[in-house]
């Protein structure tokens, strides 16, 4: 698959958007770029810089970007799952691994939502540990704190 990158400005800052002729396949948030040569944004990566310009705004709830997702079949599993999860809601990750069968998997679902290549578009977000708190996010607590915000989520346990 032929990936091209491109950093597109938003609202919320510069994000990189990694894209294909089949769709996006990972997205970067602003100070986490990987060192890759950057082709000028269009097509898919201007459609993306749209689309999160308006969820930004609270204009937007799901995105109707087309995904190329990689991954296992189980991470596959746990992807397609996120991306069913309201806006505006949260869940366990236990609760998250019974969604797709696995009611022991908390910890594998756990790595999957992890190894997300693409976040907002597939909402990981969205997912909370059992016990309080926000939890783990790559590009940092403050941004997953600040998503949630977005949504409306003021209390992370509600689950």
């Amino acid at each position: 698959m032929d990936v091209r990158y491109s950093a597109v400005e938003t609202n919320w800052g510069e994000f990189l958007v990694g894209w294909s002729q089949e769709g996006i396949v990972s997205l970067h948030f602003p100070g986490c770029f990987p060192d890759v040569r950057l082709s000028s944004p269009r097509g898919l990566a201007c459609h993306v810089a749209r689309e999160l310009d308006a969820y930004f705004a609270g204009k937007r709830r799901k995105f109707w970007i087309p995904l190329a997702l990689r991954g296992t079949e189980f991470q596959l599993r746990v992807w397609q799952a996120l991306l069913r999860i309201p806006y505006g809601k949260t869940v366990t990750y236990g609760e998250l691994a019974e969604r797709i069968g696995r009611p022991t998997a908390a910890r594998a679902v756990g790595g999957a939502v992890g190894a997300n290549p693409v976040p907002i578009l597939v909402p990981c977000h969205r997912v909370v540990p059992k016990t309080g708190g926000i939890g783990h996010f790559g590009p940092g607590p403050e941004w997953k704190a600040r998503l949630l915000w977005l949504e409306g989520v003021t209390r992370m346990d509600d689950g």
